[in-house]
């Protein structure tokens, strides 16, 4: 990633894509499975849907809980704002109107459906985060924060679709 100089309030996103050789309705089991999630990511440590939401649905609730080492432990409710599967899959983090994150799985069929692009993308603010916090304590670090941020998501992006990408690709192997 290069330096971007954003500034939280431009809402700034990160995207990372992969090519996954498996069709796009089996790589949506495993992206719209919020279970599976935590299996996947540093930090994201658990997750469960809410009420009666008991699967991904736009509306649907669940809740999240996470560590980081510079940030601490905390948990958030996020609620799926996309649902069409098998091409996508979002949400918004605490707030649908004013999110502090916006997450999105796509997924593009390629080779007349035997193959899939995968690409996760997700969006800072506009509402306030836990970056907020640390932004507020050091406005003059506001867009090294920003930056080692989305780096860091980045880099956590590509290793969830990594993971992702292995396990639709074996499924699709043993299924042959």
């Amino acid at each position: 990633m290069e330096w971007t100089g954003a500034r939280y309030a431009d809402t700034p996103t990160v995207e990372v894509r992969r090519r996954v050789e498996a069709p796009p309705r089996r790589v949506w089991e495993l992206v719209s499975d919020i279970g599976l999630m935590p299996r996947l990511s540093e930090e994201l440590q658990s997750v469960e849907w809410l009420g009666e939401s008991r699967g991904p649905a736009v509306g649907a609730q669940f809740l999240g809980r996470s560590a980081h080492p510079s940030l601490g432990t905390w948990q958030t409710t996020s609620y799926v704002v996309q649902c069409a599967a098998p091409r996508v899959f979002a949400w918004a983090v605490q707030d649908p109107e004013l999110p502090s994150a916006v997450w999105r799985f796509s997924l593009d069929a390629l080779d007349d459906g035997a193959a899939t692009e995968l690409t996760q993308w997700m969006q800072l603010g506009p509402g306030r985060s836990g970056l907020s916090y640390a932004i507020d304590r050091m406005p003059e670090k506001e867009q090294k924060i920003v930056f080692v941020r989305l780096r860091e998501f980045e880099r956590n992006m590509g290793v969830t679709l990594d993971a992702l990408k292995a396990l639709a690709e074996e499924a699709e192997g043993a299924a042959r």
